[in-house]
């Protein structure tokens, strides 16, 4: 194999990936030394690689200070949304109030909604750019592989994946949070309790849904019948009430599993002519500025974003500057109760 490249050229893991014409997470398997493998795909990786000069550049940056004076915020998330949806603006300004603190810059990273969405992220953060990543909105069925960056990576949020489990995060207790706000809807007297839940290939959705599954088994009520899924936005929490109300007219409490999903909640039951709370109490989860000023003002589960942003800032810069990673960090939540509840 042969391949010409320019003078200066540093090639990162996606070029040794390109060149083979494999994925970047098989370059990495090879080059960790993973054994599921097949020799032919191993042999592949280890041809480019000889054929482009890459050498791995993980000893050096993990033995030097900061030298960059960046890290990037890598957004797993569709463009629009990333200025709709009021979490990312609330965790950047925790991850900015850190980073002015120490004079260090912040990159935004978006991951495109591309077949090849991998490829530039990777090569942007392997190429020298950055001192560190911290990474959130992640979804299942966009993993990013970078268990293999020669850089320190903090996620915001549990990764999907068994197998990022190893590398840090820091996460709300979204499991816990969600059984608080079901427990309140039952303890209000409460008797058919549905859920808006979230999407499913995060794991903030999941651990929604799964603490609301627990507190309604407890009471011996749950019904999946009483689930529908939204994703995290207004027009879906509506259209997921709607179908709700159409599928159980005998729903009297809807646990929205965001805020902005409990706002459309509130539209799809004034439209449908429920009172709230009269007819059916409704609890969100964040505590978003907008739940003060919803008709009626949402009882809410708070989430310390901010803190999230700050928690993974700080645990980066240690890790930048040469410290043992924590293997995770989850702060608790919060029952903010108003009149929707």
């Amino acid at each position: 194999m042969s391949v010409a490249e320019p003078s200066g050229f540093r090639p990162t893991l996606a070029d040794v990936a390109r060149v083979a014409g494999v994925s970047i997470a098989t370059a990495s398997r090879v080059l960790n030394g993973f054994p599921r493998v097949s020799p032919e795909r191993r042999k592949q990786v280890e041809s480019a690689m000889l054929a482009l000069g890459y050498a791995r550049q993980r000893a050096a940056r993990a033995s030097s200070s900061r030298h960059t004076g960046s890290i990037a915020l890598v957004v797993c998330e569709e463009v629009p949304r990333l200025f709709t949806d009021p979490y990312f603006p609330r965790i950047t300004a925790g991850v900015g109030r850190e980073l002015t603190a120490v004079g260090v810059q912040l990159v935004l990273l978006t991951v495109p909604a591309t077949d090849d969405y991998q490829a530039p992220v990777v090569r942007y953060l392997d190429g020298g750019h950055v001192d560190g990543a911290l990474v959130v909105g992640m979804h299942g069925r966009r993993p990013l592989d970078l268990d293999w960056l020669g850089i320190p990576v903090v996620f915001g949020g549990r990764p999907v994946q068994a197998g990022r489990a190893r590398l840090p995060y820091v996460d709300a207790d979204n499991q816990g949070g969600a059984r608080l706000a079901t427990q309140r809807l039952l303890d209000g007297g409460r008797q058919t309790v549905a859920t808006v839940a979230g999407p499913q290939d995060m794991t903030a959705g999941v651990d929604r849904l799964l603490g609301y599954r627990q507190a309604m088994t407890r009471a011996g009520r749950y019904d999946e019948s009483l689930v529908v899924c939204g994703d995290f936005g207004q027009a879906s929490g509506e259209y997921a009430t709607s179908r709700l109300l159409s599928r159980r007219p005998d729903i009297d409490g809807i646990f929205a599993a965001s805020d902005m999903m409990a706002v459309g909640a509130l539209r799809a039951l004034r439209r449908a002519g429920r009172k709230v709370p009269g007819d059916v109490a409704v609890v969100g989860f964040d505590d978003l500025p907008i739940s003060c000023w919803t008709d009626p003002p949402l009882t809410t589960v708070r989430q310390p974003v901010e803190e999230m942003g700050a928690r993974m800032t700080a645990e980066l810069l240690a890790m930048i500057d040469g410290a043992a990673p924590r293997r995770s960090t989850v702060l608790d939540t919060e029952l903010v109760a108003r009149k929707s509840a």
